[in-house]
């Protein structure tokens, strides 16, 4: 359907993702820079000024927004997860594994090669590669 001017009228679907956010202790962001930083290589942003007291830390990469956010009665997340793709599988597992990060292979789905990995506070990470 379009609207008067020709333009499509909204139609209140989802049509997309604006970011992810994670829980994480208080005071770990120093953790979560070494891993989503350094390892990951997420590049860390600033928040906006009206939330810097609630402390975490933001990171981007392309498309990916990443929100890592203090949480006082602090779970890690098991079970639920963002899986990530990635365009060299086995290399960002070498970098994990010699840095002590531990990866669970798993098998493939949907023509993607995948692993799961456990952010420093217990968050599950999936690392997906679409195979060629």
């Amino acid at each position: 359907m379009t609207g008067p001017l020709g333009n499509p009228e909204p139609t209140g679907r989802l049509i997309g993702i604006d970011h992810i956010q994670l829980a994480m202790p208080a005071g770990a962001e120093p953790a979560a820079r070494g891993f989503y930083g350094g390892l990951l290589g997420l590049s860390e942003v600033s928040k906006p000024a009206n939330l810097l007291g609630r402390g975490g830390c933001w990171f981007e990469q392309g498309s990916i927004r990443l929100h890592l956010g203090i949480d006082q009665d602090f779970r890690p997340a098991r079970k639920a997860h963002p899986a990530f793709l990635v365009d060299d599988l086995d290399r960002l597992v070498l970098r994990l594994e010699a840095a002590g990060v531990a990866t669970a292979k798993d098998e493939p789905l949907a023509g993607c090669r995948r692993c799961y990995v456990n952010d420093p506070f217990g968050n599950r990470i999936e690392l997906m590669q679409r195979a060629d």
